[in-house]
């Protein structure tokens, strides 16, 4: 199978992803406004398969999810579909560019520069939808900072160790597989 096609089949996985978690921490009265489950399968899409797999997770992850579950409103979608598409653009470039010499230290300078480029321009299309309400500074810190402190956390902890195993697990040992083949085949 080609890289392509494998890179396609993670993308679906992960835009499968975006629907399934976002329904799982929706049974917790307000856990995808402090989680942002919807997150993880886009940043971890964007460090396995790239940018621009990771920006049409971005995109149809949110899409998807509310025509399944109604989640997010479409009140929230343009935001979320922007927050989302930055952080598989950012991520994905930014970890393809960034070589440090260690692939932990790559990883959260990646993860940790789209968390906030992600948040600034879901705030700046907030800003600009909600013009004429009371969308404020204050709000968008709250929103994007403070409610979802535990989310920014979890992702923190949990994207790098899923990305590791993820390329340990079943990357590197796709790759050796195809070498054993390749072998196989000489002899």
């Amino acid at each position: 199978m080609n890289l392509d096609m494998k890179k396609s089949m993670y993308t679906a996985v992960c835009l499968a992803l975006c629907v399934v978690l976002v329904q799982l921490f929706h049974t917790i009265p307000n856990a995808g406004n402090i989680y942002c489950p919807i997150h993880i399968p886009v940043f971890i899409c964007a460090f396995i398969c790239g940018t621009p797999y990771a920006c049409l997770t971005g995109l149809m992850g949110p899409v998807l999810s509310m025509l399944f579950t109604g989640m997010p409103s479409a009140v929230m979608l343009p935001g979320m579909i922007i927050e989302c598409m930055s952080y598989g653009l950012v991520t994905g470039f930014l970890y393809k560019v960034i070589k440090t010499g260690s692939e932990s230290f790559d990883l959260y300078i990646s993860l940790i520069i789209s968390m906030i480029v992600g948040r600034v321009a879901a705030g700046l299309i907030n800003a600009i939808f909600y013009s004429g309400g009371d969308y404020s500074i204050k709000i968008w810190m709250t929103t994007y900072f403070l409610t979802s402190a535990p989310g920014i956390v979890l992702h923190l902890i949990l994207v790098p160790l899923l990305v590791k195993t993820i390329d340990r697990v079943i990357i590197k040992s796709q790759k050796s597989v195809g070498k054993e083949q390749k072998k196989g085949r000489e002899v």
